[in-house]
Parts: structure tokens; sequence; C-alpha cells
């Protein structure tokens, strides 16, 4: 019998270079550095968003939304997480909880951490108890560390909806 629960793991890695903030988590954060990306580059959604399509096995967001369609450009990554949300809806199952890390040198998330929740609860149609929300730094070492990179890491569990 299969389970009726499914847990997913999304991760998503931007390059950051000098500009004007960031977006995490649908939040913009004033910051001197933005992330490069096809879309909005907001590597937090786009890791809850590959999260809950591999916990339902129904694709990924390069599948849904392929950096090769000019319709992508610049895109609301609040908009992609919609739309692969109402897919895993629409394959029978819904959104018990999520624990994300966001991995950056600067900015400090903590100042954020209560508003990134509450958008990402907001735009899944979920509880803000539902959505947690931690930051690393990179300890000064590496990518992140030396502020050349951001990423994200995200667990989803999904139940089976009934």
């Amino acid at each position: 019998m299969p389970s009726p629960f499914r847990v997913g793991l999304g991760h998503d890695t931007h390059r950051l270079e000098p500009g004007n903030g960031l977006v995490l988590g649908g939040v913009m954060i004033e910051h001197d550095r933005r992330a490069v990306g096809h879309s909005d580059a907001d590597v937090l959604l786009h890791a809850i968003t590959d999260a809950i399509l591999g916990a339902a096995a129904i694709g990924d967001i390069g599948e849904l939304f392929p950096d090769t369609d000019p319709a992508n450009r610049g895109r609301d990554s609040a908009d992609m997480l919609r739309v692969a949300a109402a897919r895993v809806a629409e394959a029978g199952w819904r959104i018990e909880n999520l624990d994300c890390v966001i991995f950056a040198q600067r900015p400090k998330i903590l100042p954020h951490r209560a508003a990134i929740r509450q958008r990402v609860a907001e735009v899944l149609g979920i509880d803000t108890d539902a959505v947690w929300l931690k930051a690393k730094t990179g300890e000064g070492v590496g990518p992140i560390g030396r502020q050349e990179a951001i990423a994200a890491e995200c667990v989803a569990l999904l139940a089976q909806d009934s």
C-alpha cells in the first residue's frame, strides 16, 4: 500500500553580483548585491518549488519553467510556485510543512524571517506555522562565504489529500 506521505528535497544556487537588493521568499531585501538568474532569481522560492514538485514526483522547476523560454525572463518566482502548488494539489497532495535553509554570508536573514515565512505561506495558502526558515553563513569560505553566490534548500512534507 502506498504511503500517504511524501518527502521532497529542493535546492537552488544563484550567482551574486553588485546590485540593489535580493528577492528571497517573495520579499525584497535591501542589499548591495543581487542574484543573477533568468527569472527574478528568488533562490528560496525555487528550492521550495523543486521540493514540492519532487515530493509529488511530477517534475522540476526547469521542466515547467525552462530558462530557454522567453516567457520566463524576469518571471515572478511566486507565480511559478503557485503554478507548481496547483499541480501538486491536482495530483492529490497537500503541503503539510516546509523546512528551509538559506545559505548566505550576507544579508542577515533573521530580521526578515517572519516576513518571508508569512509571504511563502500566503503564496501557498498554508498556515505560517507550516513554514520554517533558518540561515547559515559560509563562514567566509567558498563562493557563499565570499558573497559570490547564494543558495537555498527546502524539505517538503506532502500528505495525500483525502
